[in-house]
């Protein structure tokens, strides 16, 4: 089984997310939980510690009215055009704002993974937004994204 550090992500948020607190299991209990499921422990590691360093916006707003975001080379080989291109998307339609973008994109270079497709993107935003204060109505309306995402390909 080849399972990567997203997949380890997306099974942890999908069987936590409804839990009463966002706080997670203890690390002990969730690594023999997940090599019961058969992950391998080196992408446990990674995954656990990829949310251990979750970052949290600054409740302070910032004084930044257009920001104009330039990708550097690595970033340009791991987000394809699409990537990109979503990014600006949920930018403009008030899903991300400058500093949770940058958390996003900081995320997505944390992940071992030489290329970061769409879909995969999207679970990133809404982890991120999952931990982020105040940005309920954000993840709400990203999480109808996802699942509707979902949906139209289980259909």
């Amino acid at each position: 089984m080849k399972e990567n550090v997203i997949d380890v992500l997306l099974y942890l948020f999908e069987t936590y997310i409804d839990t009463e607190e966002r706080n997670k299991p203890d690390n002990e209990i969730l690594e023999l939980e997940l090599e019961q499921v058969g992950f391998q422990e080196l992408e446990i590691h990674k995954a656990l510690e990829w949310l251990d360093n979750m970052t949290v916006a600054s409740d302070q707003p910032l004084k930044r009215h257009a920001t104009m975001r330039v990708f550097c080379d690595v970033e340009l080989e791991r987000l394809d055009v699409h990537c990109r291109g979503y990014l600006l998307f949920l930018e403009q339609v008030g899903v991300l704002d400058v500093e949770t973008r940058e958390i996003v994109l900081e995320r997505v270079m944390a992940l071992d993974a030489e290329e970061i497709d769409l879909d995969q993107l999207k679970w990133v935003v809404l982890m991120v937004l999952f931990y982020q204060p105040g940005r309920e109505v954000a993840f709400a309306w990203m999480e109808d994204l996802v699942f509707e995402d979902i949906e139209a390909v289980v259909h």
